[in-house]
């Protein structure tokens, strides 16, 4: 540890699961990169779902993870271990980390972590991580989303699908969302969407097959399962790909696969937490070079619905849970 560093930190803590307040501001050590790793001192961390299922006891971190929530960070590197030569102490990166998050230092992978793209602020770039992973590993590699065929995104207007809506679109594929409210279609319309359906009002089988002249959606991005599973299964094209990153109304239900094999559909997923370093890395890289370039020239930019202080992180879960966020929550670290 370099000598002008604290040895104590002040992180977010989980003494018993429970609501929001269960999140609890204490004092931890200041953890020291080992090799291959970078010492980040934090300016702001992304709130995300797998953090509320953490913090309710339903989402254990993996093996040799930290306790402390928070798997997206942006920041400087105040220290490097071996082995991490790309970056250098005062270099100012953004990082996909598996925990310890909201807290004012955090240790990262350098293979996992990425310079913050020119022109955004730290409170951006923390939005990133989490979310551009997520989306380009499900909807391009998983999904193999190509130019010209249509993605449905479930949850249109969430951290996920504000980004996947600008980078389908940036690749040249026709949107179509599912959103909770009229704010939220035409949040997800100015974003770029081709159709926003608002799902308390609207059937999105029916309304996708009539947007799509009967085909359906060639790639469908659902993180709420449960009865989605079904209808996703009706609302998607011939040869179709439903790639599932989350299961909001439950991971069970009742399905005709009879739809599978008459649509030849693909049925995939991923949890992108416990995946091991080297996967997170291929991804990292190939974000580096094909969306961090629309990043620095603004044809791409995450949307900020909320900040709140670290120790306000109990308010942040708050906000999460009540779902009229448009975008993503972010903490912010002095």
């Amino acid at each position: 540890m370099t000598s002008s560093l604290p040895t104590i930190m002040t992180a977010i803590t989980i003494p018993v699961p429970g609501g929001p307040d269960a999140l609890v501001p204490g004092e931890r050590p200041v953890p020291q990169p080992v090799h291959g790793e970078l010492l980040l001192k934090v300016e702001a961390a992304g709130v995300n779902r797998p953090d509320v299922m953490q913090r309710k006891g339903l989402y254990p971190p993996p093996a040799g993870a930290s306790d402390i929530p928070g798997l997206e960070i942006a920041g400087t590197v105040v220290a490097v271990g071996e082995g991490a030569a790309r970056f250098k102490v005062g270099d100012r990166v953004c990082a996909l980390v598996t925990g310890g998050g909201y807290a004012q230092y955090c240790t990262t992978s350098a293979l996992t972590a990425l310079p913050i793209p020119d022109g955004l602020s730290a409170v951006e770039a923390a939005a990133l991580p989490e979310t551009f992973f997520t989306v380009w590993s499900n909807v391009f590699d998983r999904g193999r989303l190509a130019a010209g065929e249509t993605l449905l995104v479930h949850g249109g207007t969430s951290g996920i699908g504000t980004t996947a809506i600008q980078l389908a679109k940036a690749f040249g594929a026709k949107v179509f969302v599912t959103v909770g409210s009229a704010e939220k279609c035409a949040a997800a319309r100015k974003l770029g969407a081709d159709l926003a359906i608002d799902y308390t009002a609207q059937d999105f089988v029916a309304e996708v097959k009539s947007a799509s002249d009967g085909k359906g959606a060639d790639v469908i991005l659902d993180m709420v399962g449960g009865p989605y599973i079904a209808r996703n299964y009706e609302a998607a094209a011939v040869d179709g790909r439903i790639v599932q990153i989350a299961f909001q109304q439950g991971s069970k239900a009742q399905v005709d696969f009879m739809r599978v094999m008459l649509k030849r559909l693909t049925h995939t997923g991923s949890t992108l937490r416990s995946r091991p370093v080297a996967d997170k890395a291929a991804i990292a890289q190939a974000l580096e070079a094909k969306v961090w370039p629309l990043l620095a020239n603004g044809s791409v930019k995450p949307l900020i619905d909320a900040t709140f202080p670290l120790n306000e992180a109990a308010a942040a879960h708050a906000h999460m849970e009540g779902s009229t966020h448009i975008g993503k929550i972010v903490l912010t670290i002095g």
